[in-house]
């Protein structure tokens, strides 16, 4: 029996930039992490980036343990900027805004402390959440809008959900 040989496919150009299409409106900002004899020290939002036009209204923190899985979890009203501090995640996205050039698209992204950056997430994109290190991912979160606990902006599908064509490997979490 022969073994059919694949070629792997470029995924990053020669900058290091990632090839894979994002659905419309994710941004980054690279995050510089300054290192010297007696620790670290990393700005984690300066509005004077202007590197989102929404001004800093909350904060809030959250972890996600190894293999864990956060997700199908979308925003109507607000749009989530992550950064992760320690740890490695990656964030699958949906986009199911019907007037999105990218609706439909599935793509996937990975945060990690090995490269620091904020991340928007807009309103309309699914997202799942998964720790694909071996230690607690520490994810700082900058939504658009402040958390209304009498009427949360947070809509929820299963992991297993047939709406998102996307099926998460790891299953556990919610």
């Amino acid at each position: 029996m022969e073994e059919k040989i694949i070629k792997d496919p470029a995924t990053v150009n020669a900058a290091g930039e990632i090839l894979q299409q994002l659905p419309y409106g994710v941004t980054f900002r690279d995050a510089v992490t300054h290192i010297d004899d007696r620790g670290t020290v990393c700005e984690l939002f300066d509005p004077r980036w202007q590197w989102h036009s929404d001004p800093l209204v909350f904060v809030y923190m959250f972890t996600l343990r190894p293999g864990h899985i956060k997700g199908w979890g979308m925003h109507k009203l607000h749009q989530d900027r992550y950064f992760v501090q320690f740890g490695e995640m990656e964030i699958v996205m949906y986009d199911d805004r019907p007037d999105s050039p990218t609706y439909k698209l599935v793509s996937k992204v990975v945060l990690s402390e090995y490269r620091r950056r904020l991340m928007n997430i807009p309103a309309g994109i699914w997202h799942a959440n998964q720790n694909i290190g071996q230690k607690d991912v520490v994810v700082v979160n900058f939504p658009t809008i402040q958390y209304d606990h009498a009427d949360p902006d947070k809509y929820r599908l299963p992991l297993d959900t047939a709406y998102i064509p996307y099926k998460c490997e790891n299953r556990q979490g919610w």
